[in-house]
């Protein structure tokens, strides 16, 4: 059987359906730019994440330079960002003139919790990224930022419908930034993010930053960019929020599945939060020193994996830092998502334990 890692022409012909008749609609109405459905989308996540302010942009990356660039944070000025993480984390440092530290994370690939050994007189703001889906100790790490006074810019990419003790992922720091690509729990069907914020200051300055620096047009009181929401990806949110629900429920029975059946392989390390409230269950990452021959072994089985990610940032030309980054680079050399989406079967599933049973046997 073959199994890839995600093929997302597996939506049912009930979404496909109700997606088609969003852009038939929007066609119709002739309004590709802001308007309604932007309004609705962003009043559809409000809600349901209890945001103050949720303002809508192009993507996840655009969200965190947008953060940034709303607290003021350029040149001169070092923020702190976990080792292992997608490049965007540390790319908009580099990109507002502003420099990344890197910290260490613990072995789960989150943030290390003496991250605060990293902060000299020049540090700004921290970015704790909710890595796999699976939230940040954020109580703690915001009684840190506010005793040195550092902003938190949450990197909430992975981790939309993650909550802990019943707040959102992307609701505790200054702002949270989200990614809807479409590989994300809830993606569009092309580029679209998110920032969330309660402070009413910052959601005006954000606003007019993704929208070329004007609140009112021809009227540009910042030097903003471009980074507005495409309508028509609005639109697709709208009727994929719809099916959040259960589409998380999917996810977890899956990864229950996966528990229940690999629990008993020794050399195998398995994601046991992934249940809770505070993990989307966006990826499922086993860890194992057997990593690539696991890899390569399914593969030839017709079982497609990912690595998320293989290599730190520190280790990376762009970005290069020394440092002690030794949960970061293990979990880089022995981390492995399996498959793990709503549109994915039982015996699928079933068919990748036992792939991993054989291989272990």
């Amino acid at each position: 059987m073959k199994v890839p890692f995600l093929d997302l022409k597996r939506m049912d012909e009930e979404l496909k359906n109700a997606l088609k008749s969003k852009f038939a609609e929007m066609l119709d109405k002739g309004n590709f730019s802001g308007g309604e459905e932007v309004q609705a989308f962003e009043s559809q996540i409000t809600n349901y994440l209890n945001s103050t302010f949720s303002i809508a942009c192009a993507n996840g990356t655009d969200a965190l330079e947008l953060a940034l660039r709303a607290l003021g944070i350029g040149k001169g000025d070092e923020v702190i960002i976990p080792a292992m993480t997608w490049v965007s984390t540390a790319e908009v440092v580099v990109m507002v003139g502003a420099k990344p530290v890197f910290w260490d994370t613990d072995e789960n690939g989150l943030l290390a919790s003496d991250w605060e050994k990293a902060i000299t007189p020049k540090a700004k703001a921290v970015i704790p990224v909710h890595l796999y889906g699976k939230l940040v100790d954020m109580e703690s790490l915001v009684r840190k930022a506010k005793l040195h006074k550092l902003f938190v810019i949450e990197d909430g990419a992975q981790s939309f419908g993650s909550f802990q003790n019943g707040k959102a992922a992307g609701t505790f720091g200054d702002v949270g930034c989200l990614s809807f690509y479409p590989t994300k729990n809830l993606g569009a069907l092309g580029e679209a993010g998110m920032c969330l914020t309660n402070d009413q200051e910052l959601n005006d300055r954000i606003k007019m930053l993704l929208n070329h620096g004007q609140e009112i047009r021809d009227k540009h009181d910042l030097v903003g960019r471009n980074s507005r929401i495409d309508s028509i990806q609005a639109g697709f949110l709208n009727v994929f929020m719809q099916r959040f629900g259960s589409f998380q429920t999917t996810r977890k029975r899956l990864a229950q599945m996966y528990l229940d059946e690999l629990s008993s392989i020794d050399r195998l390390s398995l994601p046991l939060d992934i249940l809770q409230q505070d993990h989307n269950a966006h990826l499922f990452v086993i860890q194992t020193d057997r990593r690539d021959e696991l890899k390569k072994f399914l593969l030839e089985r017709g079982i497609g994996t990912a690595i998320h990610y293989p290599h730190i940032l520190p280790d990376m030309e762009p970005f290069r830092s020394k440092g002690e980054f030794d949960n970061a680079r293990n979990l880089s050399e022995r981390g492995l998502s399996l498959p793990l989406n709503p549109w994915m079967k039982d015996e699928e599933i079933e068919s990748i334990v036992k792939s991993i049973q054989d291989f272990f046997a």
